[in-house]
């Protein structure tokens, strides 16, 4: 079933809404850090505030992570802010991104069982 409220490829669950300080903007790269990342699978929003440079994005990281946008960003002669907040919410980021991912990979056991490679027998 469709959910109206995201486009096409883009679940609510694995969804993560982002905020990041970008510098080495200009009113050339602008438009196209914006289109190339909005033209992405698995982007759902994605902002960008002209007067302060910040980048807000909603996307799917089964379908794209921050590495990737991170690539688009420079590919057009823009970069992450340097400042410790911003480098501090990125490895924030990608530990959660990373999260996600093992947790959408993992299978779950039975309650009665002891967990696959376990050493303990009954």
């Amino acid at each position: 079933m469709d959910n109206p409220k995201h486009r096409v490829g883009v679940t609510e669950v694995n969804l993560v809404i982002r905020k990041l300080q970008l510098k080495g903007l200009t009113e050339f790269n602008r438009a196209k850090i914006i289109s190339e990342i909005d033209q992405a699978v698995g982007i759902d929003n994605v902002t960008l505030d002209n007067k302060n440079g910040l980048l807000h994005i909603a996307y799917d990281v089964t379908h794209i992570n921050l590495d990737a946008i991170k690539l688009v960003v420079v590919k057009h002669g823009a970069e992450l802010s340097g400042g410790w907040w911003n480098h501090f919410k990125e490895g924030y980021y990608k530990f959660v991104e990373q999260n996600m991912l093992d947790n959408i990979k993992h299978k779950p056991s039975c309650c009665s069982r002891p967990p696959p490679r376990s050493t303990k027998h009954k």
